[in-house]
């Protein structure tokens, strides 16, 4: 099948895909409003097989110590598969399932499977990493852009996580947990119940970010966008809590964004 582009619509909502460029969900218009950051840094990309940072690009699997190449210097971050040509395996009016099969840098063979599910209020991207071979430990996240202003209204953020993970000054978390701090933020959070972050703009639109796992990582130190990123384990998760992917267990999440009119 091929690789272009593509667009889902359902209502008046519009989500635009880009296979090539690294599975990533380049846009997402709601009444003809989009969503995303455009430019150098936009859209949703997934962050797979780990998230954030890994310090100085180093796991451990066993006893193999396995290095990453540093492209946050001096660590490694936001997984291999952002700068990957996806393959579109499936695509409908408001669905598509995009695949990605692991190869170098990461030292294991696996795929990654990503199903986007467009209705005319909410989106919801789910993943999966399985392998038939070797068993790897593993990370799953989206890393969205949204816009920190629309027509003029700036987004207000509103979540309740059980504690934040205390930051180191090289931005990997210490293993300690803090009760939340006000931002501005490069955090990671520990929301147990579930991801619930709620985007408002106010006067136009309220949008939900949830998920089943318990990791969130909120960036708002900048002008342009606010991040909010569901994943499957902290940063450095990788060394700190790993998640294993075996030929009879595949990796998996799921984020739902919903929003509602103001």
């Amino acid at each position: 099948m091929s690789n272009e582009d593509i667009t889902l619509t359902a209502g008046d909502a519009e989500v635009a895909l880009q296979p090539e460029n690294g599975g990533r969900v380049s846009g997402l218009r709601v009444g003809g409003v989009e969503l995303l950051r455009q430019g150098e840094r936009f859209g949703c990309f997934p962050m797979v097989p780990w998230c954030g940072r890994i310090r100085d690009g180093r796991f451990r699997d066993g006893a193999a110590l396995q290095q990453m190449p540093l492209n946050a210097p001096p660590h490694a971050i936001h997984g291999t598969a952002r700068d990957g040509a996806w393959r579109t395996a499936r695509v409908t009016a408001d669905e598509a399932v995009l695949t990605y099969d692991l190869v170098e840098p990461w030292p294991y063979s696996g795929r990654v499977t990503q199903a986007v599910a467009l209705t005319q209020d909410s989106l919801t991207l789910t993943m999966s990493v399985e392998t038939y071979e070797s068993s790897f430990p593993a990370q799953i996240g989206w890393h969205p852009w949204f816009n920190r202003t629309l027509r003029g209204s700036d987004v207000q953020l509103d979540f309740a996580p059980a504690w934040q993970e205390e930051r180191g000054d090289d931005h990997l978390p210490t293993g300690k947990r803090t009760d939340p701090r006000p931002g501005p933020w490069d955090d990671c959070f520990g929301m147990p119940g579930g991801v619930d972050v709620t985007l408002t703009w106010p006067g136009l639109l309220e949008l939900k970010v949830t998920s089943p796992e318990e990791w969130v990582v909120v960036y708002d130190e900048q002008e342009a966008a606010v991040c909010v990123e569901p994943q499957t384990g902290p940063p450095n998760g990788l060394n700190t809590l790993p998640r294993l992917v075996t030929p009879l267990e595949p990796l998996e999440a799921t984020t739902t964004w919903s929003w509602r009119r103001l």
